[in-house]
């Protein structure tokens, strides 16, 4: 099969790779493929005939984005829409990876893939209008939201909460964030599942199960060997970006239709540290 990985350095980026060997690979990303730029997008995918295109690339710092809105909606909109257009063209199908936050955050229970999205923040918005043009310009499309990726590789809150407990006596953390940490080669292997079977529509992945941030940065340091270290339950943290209190996904496509199911976060967490 010949799949090009857009934002192919990144976390999910590389987490795909390693899925993936044995495929034909065409890798995408900064500073020498830029999604943003149509032609060259159309350029450089359409000559490589790609069956599937998974479109990971994207402006992921929230709060940056509520800074830089230009940016964020040149890239995650309109970078989304060359995408798509390439894979029009071609006749490829694409994954549109996306977000727990087009989500508002106020439903008591887990969001189903058809609930009604009410993105907060220009990051959520303009991830939303990635997918608007996804299903507009395509028939054979999956789009899969996810959240609170991490990997061994790239920036995430693992890798924050490890350093900021070592600049510091001790550490606060919000209880009112709720989300489900997702380990970037358990989504990767999603995908991987996914793109072999066209049941194409919306998709939820995520680890299983639900925590404040508060105790996956407890949970962290406890795994990292760090049980003693003074770590406190806060709320109301101010940030540039609006985002949910609780974004918890129910996968009831993904488990339903095609057995695809993501293991228990803490389970993920534990590997995380295991293989590091």
């Amino acid at each position: 099969m010949r799949i090009v990985i857009t934002g192919s350095a990144g976390q999910l980026g590389q987490a795909l790779q390693a899925r993936l060997k044995g495929e034909d690979l065409l890798l995408l990303d900064l500073p020498e493929h830029d999604i943003t730029n149509y032609e060259p997008m159309q350029q450089v995918i359409l000559p490589f005939r790609p069956h599937v295109v998974v479109h990971a690339a994207a402006f992921t710092n929230v709060d940056g984005c509520e800074l830089q809105p230009q940016v964020a909606y040149r890239v995650n909109a309109l970078g989304t829409q060359n995408v798509a257009l390439a894979c029009q063209r071609c006749d490829a199908a694409m994954v549109c990876i996306s977000t727990d936050y087009v989500f508002d955050g106020t439903k008591s229970e887990p969001y189903w893939e058809w609930d009604r999205p009410n993105p907060q923040s220009v990051y959520a918005r303009s991830k939303l209008a990635g997918e608007y043009y996804t299903q507009a310009l395509l028939q054979k499309f999956y789009i899969v939201r996810t959240a609170w990726l991490y990997s061994r590789s790239g920036k995430n809150y693992v890798k924050t909460v490890l350093r900021l407990a070592d600049e510091r006596n001790e550490l606060h953390f919000v209880t009112d964030e709720v989300g489900s940490p997702t380990y970037a080669p358990d989504l990767a292997t999603a995908v991987t599942e996914l793109i072999h079977h066209p049941l194409y529509g919306i998709y939820h992945f995520t680890n299983a199960g639900v925590c404040s941030r508060y105790e996956w940065a407890k949970a962290i340091l406890e795994l990292a060997g760090r049980p003693d270290y003074p770590i406190f339950p806060t709320q109301g943290y101010k940030r540039a970006a609006q985002v949910p209190a609780r974004s918890e996904l129910h996968n009831f496509c993904g488990a339903t239709q095609l057995g695809i199911t993501l293991r228990p976060w803490r389970q993920a967490l534990e590997d995380y540290f295991d293989e590091t």
